[in-house]
């Protein structure tokens, strides 16, 4: 703890940037992997039953948004902080 101190008061910023960058990261890595998670999902659902591609692709596709918007709320909130 007392390293992490010295090195962020030499680089002037505090706990709460550093918090904030691992935030924005983590965000965008939990986004990434969770509409690749659903997409991956809906292609396998897909291959199993092949009638039911559009409802699949509705499905996935309104999941992705609203991951992509909480992603993108804590993304924003984030960057307030910063």
């Amino acid at each position: 703890m007392e390293l992490l101190s010295i090195l962020l008061q030499a680089a002037d910023l505090s706990l709460g940037t550093l918090g904030a960058a691992i935030g924005v990261g983590l965000a965008a890595l939990a986004a990434g992997f969770g509409i690749g998670k659903i997409g991956s999902s809906a292609m396998e659902g897909i291959a199993r039953q092949p009638e039911a591609a559009g409802d699949i692709r509705m499905n996935m596709i309104i999941s992705a948004a609203l991951i992509e918007g909480a992603s993108l709320f804590a993304i924003v909130v984030c960057g307030f902080i910063l």
